[in-house]
Parts: structure tokens; sequence; C-alpha cells
């Protein structure tokens, strides 16, 4: 049965990226997909993004007990580890909970009241129309959002790191800037491209296909987000494991 979804999920993407009927109205779609992901998510993203910085920062400071180890380690381990897992992998996920729901829907409902039904006999290619503008948003938008995540996580690691005192200013500062790797930055973009393609794809094909009323539609949009989020962490590990 999987095999059978994950099939349909490749023809539907051959569809979405047939050529264009009217460059102008795609345009103009994905222009409002883009205000939809990257700005209605600005908030939500960095609220969280400077909380688990802060956090983040507290737990590695817990866990350097030993006079040994520089209080710099702590600005370089949270700089790290926010570059290549936390922001891209939690943002996407976060995305996926809140924009993933949203795209199942909107299809999933247009699929039930025969919408897109319609289009099709207008001789409009639905796919295009309905899903193209969405995944060049989500691959254009995620990368940005994980980038403003970056430097959220890494400004909030240093306010809670020196309002707790548990990290000085200086040495916080010195750690994040010390051997830095900006390789570092173009896995975890990969990653938010990758990322991406899946928060809007997968709920896009989940809608596509509902069969049934609202109920079908609800479900849809749950197990929409709960692909998504099993996708994202799988591919998450096949991108870290082919370039670092």
């Amino acid at each position: 049965m999987n095999f059978t979804n994950f099939g349909k999920y490749i023809l539907l993407l051959k569809a979405v990226f047939r050529r264009p009927e009217k460059m102008s109205i795609y345009i103009k779609a994905i222009f409002k997909q883009m205000d939809f992901i990257g700005v209605g998510s600005l908030g939500l993203v960095a609220i969280i993004s400077t909380f688990i910085g802060a956090v983040m920062t507290l737990q590695i400071a817990f866990q350097l007990v030993s006079d040994f180890i520089p209080r710099t380690t702590i600005g370089s381990v949270n700089r790290d580890s926010t570059i290549l897992e936390l922001s891209p992998t939690i943002t996407a996920i976060v995305l996926a909970g809140k924009i993933g729901s949203a795209i199942s829907s909107e299809i999933g409902t247009m699929r039930v009241t025969e919408q897109i039904d319609a289009l099709e006999i207008m001789g409009i290619n639905s796919p295009g129309y309905l899903i193209l503008p969405k995944i060049i948003a989500g691959i254009t938008m995620v990368p940005l959002l994980v980038i403003i995540s970056m430097f959220l996580s890494i400004s909030g690691g240093f306010l809670g790191g020196t309002l707790s005192g548990a990290v000085s200013a200086a040495d916080y500062i010195l750690g994040i800037t010390t051997d830095f790797n900006p390789y570092t930055i173009v896995v975890s973009l990969t990653k938010a491209f990758v990322f991406g393609f899946i928060i809007t794809s997968v709920p896009a094909y989940e809608g596509f296909y509902v069969k049934g009323g609202a109920l079908e539609v609800a479900q849809a949009s749950t197990r929409a987000v709960v692909v998504s989020c099993i996708s994202i962490l799988a591919c998450d590990y096949i991108v870290t494991q082919l370039l670092l």
C-alpha cells in the first residue's frame, strides 16, 4: 500500500511540474503563498528559536562541570548544534504542523466540494495550478526562515547565558566566533531546501486524493502532518549522512 501511495505521489509531482499555461497567474499565486508560508510563520519561528537557544545555553553550561573545559565551549557548541540541527529541523517540524495542515485542508476541501473537478473540466492543470506555487514558496521561504532562526537562536543563547550568569558575554561571543566552519551553513540550508519541499508537497498530496467529506479532510490533514514529520526526520538523517 505504501508503494502505491509513493507511486501516486511521484505521478502527482510529474503533473505539478508540467509547463504552466499562463505564468502571470502562477507568479501572483507564488507571492501569495510566500506571504502565507514566510511572513505568516515568522512570529512563531522567532519565539521558538529564541527560547530554544536560551535553554540550550543553560543546559550546555549545566553539563560542563569540569574546570579544564573553557567556558567559551558553551558558545561554540550552541552555535554548531543550532546551525546543523536545531534550527532547520525544529523549524521544519513546527512549519509541518502549521503549514502542512492548512495546505492539506485547503486542497482537501476543494476536492470534496468538487472545485478541483471543475478546474479539470475547464482544461486547467489542477496539480500545477494548486500545488506548484506552494512548493516554490516552500523551497524559497523555509531556508530564509531557517537563517532567521539561526540568528535568533544564537542571540537567545547569548541573552539566556548572560542574564542567568551561566556564561559571560565575552566568553560566549568568543565561543561563537572561534573555529567557525562556513560549510555548516551549506548543510543547514540544504536541509531547509529539502524540508521546504516535503512540508508543501506531502500535505498537498494527502489533500489532493481525499475522498468523502469533512471528516476525511480532517483525517487527511492529521495524516499529512504525521507523514511530513516522519519524512523530515528521515531526510534529516540522509542529508547529514551524505554531507557530513
